[in-house]
């Protein structure tokens, strides 16, 4: 067989093939630049970006747990100004499709950050952290409910051309409702998913590790989890799904991919192995070729 045709289509963007470095897991590119190949990403999608900077939450952000790790790191970052000054020239210069994670806890500052981000001719698109919690109504998070989701949808869907990927939390009682609502708002895609609410207790001081008490569960433990509900998105909506959660190997995107995501992100398991993205289109590519397939989305046709 000749090459396997890898890319695929998010709105109007192309990305080159299937695999992504997730937000949160990959600074801004910089700092994995010496230890893998990032022209060879599928994407890259940057830390979250607020409209001001953001110190994040107390130390300590992470611990270790069973197949995985918790976080609590508080959306620190150096705001949406020093982005573009200092972190958008040097994306530019990685050669992979970059895709901006943007927060923010009214949908005027979401809106905000992505007017600024317009000049920066980098970015193919915008991802849309719903995690975060809607100051104006409570606190709760924006991505649990589906009125907000798609009023938010919508209001950043006037602000840009490029594609818009909200980004779904599995903390809901119905993901697919969810999910239908930010199509309904006009997404270009979905990605799914975002981290599963989590705690451990220091047992010797009696307490929670994290400040915040609670903290986002991601790796192994949760990839079940993740190809559960990127099955249950993409029978639920007509957009492209991006799958994530737990992705270790090969064989862990290709469940994503057999589930109908049109895509996967690694996140936790660059910090075991670097490569680990470049690797895993290496065995995406290999896998096509022995099952005779030329395309990614011939993968789709399987999984019933």
């Amino acid at each position: 067989m000749g090459l396997i045709d890898l890319r695929v289509r998010i709105g109007r963007a192309v990305l080159p093939n299937p695999v992504g470095v997730a937000s949160g897991t990959f600074g801004y590119g910089g700092e994995y630049e010496s230890l893998l190949d990032l022209s060879c990403l599928g994407a890259l999608y940057t830390k979250a970006i607020t409209l001001t900077p953001r110190s994040g939450n107390d130390l300590p952000r992470i611990v270790e747990t069973p197949a995985g790790i918790l976080n609590s790191i508080g959306l620190a970052n150096v705001g949406v100004e020093r982005f573009i000054s200092e972190k958008a020239p040097e994306l530019a210069s990685f050669g992979c499709p970059v895709i901006a994670n943007v927060a923010g806890s009214t949908e005027e500052e979401y809106a905000g950050v992505i007017e600024r981000l317009e000049i920066c001719t980098v970015l193919i698109g915008y991802e849309i952290n719903v995690s975060c919690p809607n100051v104006k109504h409570g606190g709760l998070a924006f991505g649990t409910d589906p009125v907000q989701i798609e009023r938010l949808t919508a209001a950043l869907r006037k602000t840009t051309a490029k594609p818009l990927i909200i980004k779904l939390t599995p903390n809901v009682t119905d993901i697919a409702v969810i999910a239908r609502a930010a199509e309904a708002g006009g997404a270009d895609a979905l990605s799914c998913i975002n981290t599963c609410v989590g705690m451990v207790i220091d047992t010797r001081r009696k307490k929670p590790v994290f400040a915040m008490k609670t903290g986002g569960l991601s790796g192994p433990a949760i990839r079940p989890i993740g190809v559960a509900l990127t099955y249950k998105v993409c029978r639920a909506v007509s957009i492209p799904v991006i799958g994530m959660g737990g992705i270790m190997s090969g064989d862990d995107a290709l469940q994503y991919l057999l589930a109908g995501a049109c895509a996967v992100q690694v996140g936790t398991g660059t910090f075991i192995d670097p490569k680990l993205p470049n690797r895993i289109v290496d065995e995406i590519e290999q896998y096509c070729r022995a099952e005779k397939l030329s395309t990614i989305d011939e993968l789709h046709r399987f999984v019933e």
